[in-house]
């Protein structure tokens, strides 16, 4: 399948699909990220959590709106959410729970975490849920889960956030120890900055077996 990504957290997954055409399936289009272009075509949308730098409600329920086909995963404050924007598509809007399996565009979802980082004892933490998608390529959304039981190919870890140092994102890297790891979770990073932490990730992953590599918006790899 083949794995755009565009600004921030928001990446897309095209792959063919079972009748002659492609599924498509996009994960966290936010404020930041190009929404409309990400979701053009998709059929499915998961969220990570409620965050706007990774859900643009207004512009997601748009989509859903003007689509019959598409579907949106999300945990349970955020599907009520695109639920009361985008009435006409509430019955193909779906609560993501922890730990659980489920088909999404011809995709096989297995969803791990429940919580998001915590950024500070004063900052309510919200719900957050990451999704292995096809068993290759997992996104952690806002945290630093690492997927049990299972071997992870691809990861997109979160490079720079208010919740995190560059140690730990290097620790989260080095704990789930994929076979290769593309960053998400960047838009405040300028040039300076992410040469110095992907430098980091860089040369720390492939210590471990893992190969680091940047992707600009609008980037894709086959995967």
């Amino acid at each position: 399948m083949r794995m755009t990504k565009y600004t921030h957290s928001c990446v897309r997954f095209d792959k063919p699909g079972t009748d002659g055409g492609r599924s498509t399936l996009v994960v966290d289009p936010g404020s930041f990220s190009e929404v409309e272009e990400a979701l053009d075509g998709a059929q499915a949308l998961l969220v990570t959590h409620e965050h706007p730098d990774h859900i643009d409600v207004v512009r997601a329920a748009a989509a859903l709106e003007s689509s019959a086909s598409l579907e949106a995963w999300a945990p349970a404050k955020t599907a009520g959410q695109l639920t009361e924007a985008a009435p006409s598509a509430a019955s193909r809007i779906h609560v993501a729970e922890p730990d659980a399996e489920f088909e999404a565009a011809g995709f096989h979802i297995r969803t791990f975490g429940s919580q998001h980082a915590l950024i500070h004892a004063s900052v309510p933490v919200v719900a957050n849920i990451g999704y292995l998608v096809d068993s290759e390529a997992f996104h952690p959304g806002d945290s630093f889960t690492v997927p049990y039981g299972v071997a992870v190919p691809t990861l997109l870890v979160p490079i720079h956030a208010p919740w995190s140092k560059v140690g730990e994102v290097l620790d989260y890297v080095i704990a789930v120890r994929p076979q290769r790891a593309y960053p998400i979770h960047n838009a405040l990073l300028n040039d300076l900055g992410t040469g110095l932490v992907e430098g980091h990730a860089q040369r720390i992953s492939g210590l471990y077996g893992t190969q680091f590599a940047h992707l600009a918006p609008r980037e894709s790899v086959e995967l």
